[in-house]
């Protein structure tokens, strides 16, 4: 009996169906299951995801996906050096799996910017708990119509004008200034990789006084 002439492609549609079904990232990550995973994170970066002491850990909530699981696969790799984060990021504490699940659950919280309003009748401990909700970066020292210039002209392309980030750029808006302050000049000392197009990256380029308008102007689009 000669062989089907269908065969080969059936098996080939079977092969790639498998992979397709196998595959992990086809499958949507699991929220839930990321918030249970990031109550190991909450110790550091607060129960909401708001970080803390004074921006000493950053502002993971509303963070991009993307980027928050690239960031991990570079601790677990090395590639970005974070000592303390490390061990965490490791396959027998997180896989890549945990890494997605945990990113989705971050990128999906909204910290409001804006005051509670509050009762009469509310207590301290209210009041308390409804301003740790709430995310509010102090205006950084400097020229934000000179830093709105500059971060139109440097930075808009990749973070986008509202300071969210686009894909694998991450969210400015918000985020601690003490914590932007300290990575840019990682970035500076090529500790961490920020613009490969760029000779010497971006951030090399501009003054002192241009970084601080540009922080500046930040502090003003959460």
């Amino acid at each position: 009996m000669p062989p089907c002439p269908r065969l080969p492609s059936l098996l080939f549609a079977l092969a790639t169906g498998a992979a397709f079904i196998l595959a992990p990232s086809v499958f949507a990550a699991d929220v839930e299951r990321g918030k249970d995973i990031y109550e190991v994170c909450a110790a550091c970066h607060g129960d909401l995801g708001q970080g803390g002491k004074r921006g000493e850990y950053p502002r993971l909530a509303g963070q991009r996906d993307t980027y928050l699981t690239n960031q991990l696969k570079a601790f677990r790799d090395r590639s970005r050096i974070n000592l303390p984060m490390f061990p965490y990021t490791q396959e027998r504490e997180l896989s890549e799996a945990d890494m997605e699940d945990l990113a989705a659950y971050l990128s999906g919280i909204e910290l409001s910017s804006a005051y509670p309003v509050f009762k009469d009748t509310d207590d301290a401990l209210t009041r308390l708990t409804a301003m740790e909700k709430v995310m509010i970066i102090p205006r950084a020292e400097g020229n934000t119509v000179a830093g709105a210039t500059l971060y139109r002209d440097e930075c808009q392309d990749c973070h986008d004008k509202t300071g969210r980030g686009r894909g694998r750029i991450p969210r400015l808006a918000g985020q601690y200034t003490s914590y932007l302050t300290k990575q840019m000049a990682s970035f500076i000392r090529k500790e961490r990789l920020h613009d490969e197009k760029t000779p010497g990256g971006v951030l090399n380029q501009l003054s002192e006084q241009n970084l601080k308008d540009i922080m500046a102007y930040i502090t003003t689009l959460q």
